[in-house]
């Protein structure tokens, strides 16, 4: 669930080339403050999949919302007890 929800996200991320050390930006728009900058486009792609990620722990362990990507949502498990 985590990697696909990971790899959605990164199939909606948005690059662009800025003026800096770190010249490639990249972000999530419908993952409000999910963004990340690399020297080359794959570093930063890489950067962003580990931003994703992070955060998607985060949101769950405060149980923040994630929102829907396309079909792909996370939901918390519920326990079943015996």
């Amino acid at each position: 669930m985590l990697m696909e929800y990971s790899e959605e996200a990164l199939k909606r991320a948005h690059y662009e080339s800025i003026d800096d050390e770190e010249p490639y930006y990249g972000e999530v728009k419908e993952l409000k403050g999910i963004w990340a900058a690399g020297r080359t486009l794959e570093d930063c792609r890489n950067s962003l999949r580990e931003v994703i990620e992070g955060w998607i722990v985060v949101s769950v362990k405060r149980g923040l919302p994630i929102p829907k990507l396309g079909h792909i949502e996370i939901k918390e498990i519920e326990k079943v007890s015996m």
